[in-house]
């Protein structure tokens, strides 16, 4: 499994956070920190002054795995190649990924086809995931793609005003050529393989389709498989 990237959680004491999960009050926390029967990533924690990583540190009461419903969870995560936007079912899926990230709740927002890689967005905040996917907010997505050969300027101007599709026009929002079969592609649109099927529409063949940003949140230098975790107002 490849090695995550995280950003920085602010620690939160462990009798808070047993608290916040609504298994007990604070006070009766202690008493279970202080009985032993609490564990933090295995090992038997009995300090009441203990702080935890509420993301990254897995917490246990009396051997059940306990989250708290305040805690939102934001993540920018590289779907490699071949890998399902799924989180079961047969072939490659999210599981394994989303696993790592330790908390059952998760779930993808929107989705990249099996061929395609790059960002995809992880969360267990349904009311953000609903926002980030609604057309009504317009957020803007940026691909890069290597084409089967050099788009044509004509083609490219045609991507610029429209192209018409069997569930409506396409347009993007702005292009860029990085090489002579590569481009840079930014569109708010969110239909399913929707630039898959606009430049096979064109007579276009895409080898490779990475999705490189999606508002602010950025791929950068993220390497598949790996994620790290985003402020949520990157993306509007």
């Amino acid at each position: 499994m490849t090695l995550s990237l995280r950003s920085p959680i602010d620690p939160v004491r462990l009798n808070k956070f047993i608290a916040q999960s609504g298994i007990a009050s604070r006070r009766k926390a202690d008493l279970l920190i202080e009985s032993g029967q609490v564990t933090v990533n295995g090992r038997v924690m009995r300090e009441l002054g203990t702080q935890i990583n509420p993301i990254k540190d897995r917490v246990a009461v009396e051997g059940l795995t306990i989250r708290s419903p305040n805690i939102k969870s934001y993540f920018a995560f590289y779907k490699p190649r071949g890998v399902l936007s799924t989180n079961s079912g047969p072939g490659s899926t999210l599981e394994p990924f989303l696993a790592e990230m330790r908390d059952p709740a998760l779930f993808h927002v929107g989705r990249l086809d099996k061929e395609s890689e790059g960002l995809l967005l992880i969360t267990n905040d349904g009311e953000w995931g609903n926002r980030v996917t609604h057309p009504r907010y317009q957020i803007p997505k940026e691909y890069e793609l290597e084409l089967d050969r050099t788009i044509s300027p004509e083609d490219a101007r045609r991507l610029m005003r429209g192209v018409e599709l069997d569930d409506g026009m396409f347009k993007a929002d702005a292009l860029e050529g990085v090489g002579l079969k590569q481009l840079r592609v930014t569109i708010h649109d969110g239909r399913n393989r929707v630039l898959r099927r606009v430049f096979a529409q064109l007579g276009y063949e895409v080898n490779l389709l990475k999705r490189l940003r999606i508002g602010e949140v950025r791929l950068g230098r993220m390497k598949p498989g790996q994620w790290k975790s985003i402020d949520p107002e990157q993306i509007k």
